[in-house]
């Protein structure tokens, strides 16, 4: 598919029944997609969201002349849904992909000029595009590079159907398989966390393995990382928006649902403070408790198993100087309480100066300190890290939290995550938190969405949309 490709009506490979209604509550972009697949499918569709925007925890805000990310989202090669909804949306040159993983490490505990390492790729076959760069990889120790080579093969054997996976946690494998804990901090959790939202001994083999297995394991490719060069309001938000009314779907911000109740004939009615809405068909693509509370009674065998599904925090700390201090785009660190430092200055519309965000996940110690103290904990780690800074002057600091920004990859979330049918005819569930497969990644919001609307178009006796599925030919 070409990027910049729009879809204008209905576009399906059959006959179009008449007649049906959809409900999509949450304009994330688990709801979005599920809105945009069913109306591709000749669907009638109402998309309500409760916030003044579509995004979900994916969005933008206007800070005086700045226009700020909540928080700094990539994807990689291998997320084969987001890259066909940026295509869907027109977005997909706005969120360009490296030619070439390409990832800086910098370790702060080197000796400066000694610091930065580099994670990339040669054009080579599966495991050999990785081979080079990891023999070079300075962060690890020629034995640890071995030993990493080993484990790799060794995951790439793992069967991800395998469910004794998922009670298994990534940390104990890793260290079963010599990996020393240099190993584990320079490297599967570098990108582990990133990635899972949580250190390799709390998060699940499962889904570790999926992740690694995917993106560094597959396809040479598969792990070339894209991030949009403009606010993520204008790709979730402002283009989704302008698809969604191209595609005919009735769009209600600042909307809260209140209820959904299914009725004696089978239909469904959706309330909200101001209007009682009959439906065909209701997917819930909100977050995990909302659902659960929203849910009729017996819609799930287990629906307390919803609350047990933990979540855990991001931290993204803003940082403007008054000169550019970093000349990459972004680069990862070791040795200090920085994670991942993005470059934002042109997406965010700064005229002079550097805009640094710094993408801060598994925050649990960090997501409720008070702003100066941040600062006195991060504005000296920059200094370590950036040479630069330490001449220049600091014009504004600012942090945002997402308290519960994903659902914690802990062994034994398999068991507890739905899928998108439930035991209500009519009654689909779709967010990242359900059983994709995928951690807590906007890939696994756009396949949920687009799992629910092929389940919600079988029962309302549609044909899929031809384009809707091309992501799985990518795959």
């Amino acid at each position: 598919m070409s990027h910049g490709t729009r879809f204008e009506g209905p576009r399906t490979d059959g006959p179009v029944p008449p007649g049906r209604h959809a409900v999509v509550v949450g304009g994330g972009l688990a709801g979005t997609t599920a809105a945009l697949a069913l109306a591709d499918a000749g669907v009638r569709v109402t998309l309500l969201e409760g916030r003044p925007r579509l995004g979900g925890l994916a969005f933008s805000f206007r800070r005086g002349e700045l226009t700020v990310d909540n928080g700094q989202h990539v994807y990689l090669r291998c997320c084969t849904a987001y890259r066909w909804f940026l295509d869907r949306i027109g977005g997909a040159d706005l969120a360009p992909l490296q030619d070439r993983l390409d990832v800086p490490v910098v370790d702060a505990d080197r000796p400066e000029g000694r610091r930065l390492g580099r994670l990339r790729r040669d054009p080579l076959p599966v495991p050999l595009h990785l081979g080079r760069s990891l023999a070079a990889y300075p962060h690890l120790s020629l034995a640890d590079r071995a030993r990493v080579g080993r484990a790799a093969l060794a995951l790439k054997g793992l069967d991800l159907t395998d469910p004794a996976l998922d009670d298994e946690d990534f940390g104990s494998w890793l260290a079963a398989h010599g990996q020393s804990p240099r190993a584990v901090e320079a490297l599967w959790d570098l990108v582990g966390v990133a990635t899972l939202n949580a250190v390799a001994g709390d998060s699940s083999l499962a889904l570790a393995a999926m992740v690694f297995k995917t993106g560094l394991l597959s396809d040479p490719g598969a792990a070339d990382i894209g991030w949009a060069r403009v606010p993520l309001g204008d790709l979730h938000d402002r283009l989704a928006r302008e698809a969604l009314d191209a595609a005919g779907v009735r769009t209600e911000v600042r909307t809260r649902v209140t209820s959904v109740h299914t009725e004696a004939d089978g239909s469904w009615t959706v309330g909200t403070p101001g209007e009682t809405i009959h439906a065909d068909a209701v997917v819930l693509a909100v977050p995990q408790r909302e659902a659960h509370d929203l849910l009729p009674a017996g819609a799930l065998d287990h629906p307390e198993r919803l609350l047990d599904i933990g979540t855990a925090p991001i931290l993204n700390v803003h940082v403007v100087y008054d000169r550019k201090v970093l000349a990459r785009p972004f680069f990862a660190a070791l040795g200090t309480p920085v994670q991942w430092v993005f470059d934002r200055t042109d997406a965010s519309g700064l005229r002079r100066g550097q805009y640094l965000a710094l993408s801060q996940s598994v925050a649990q110690d960090d997501i409720d300190a008070p702003v100066a103290a941040l600062r006195e904990r991060y504005l000296p780690e920059l200094e370590r890290l950036l040479p630069h800074t330490r001449d220049a002057r600091v014009e504004d600091f600012f942090v945002t939290r997402e308290r519960t920004a994903t659902f914690a990859p802990a062994p034994g979330v398999g068991r507890l995550r739905p899928g998108a049918r439930t035991k209500a005819p009519g009654l689909y569930l779709a967010g990242a938190w359900t059983a994709t497969g995928w951690p807590a990644t906007m890939e696994s919001a756009v396949r949920s969405g687009v799992g629910a609307a092929d389940a919600a178009l079988g029962a309302l006796g549609r044909p899929r949309p031809r384009h809707l599925f091309a992501f799985e030919e990518a795959a």
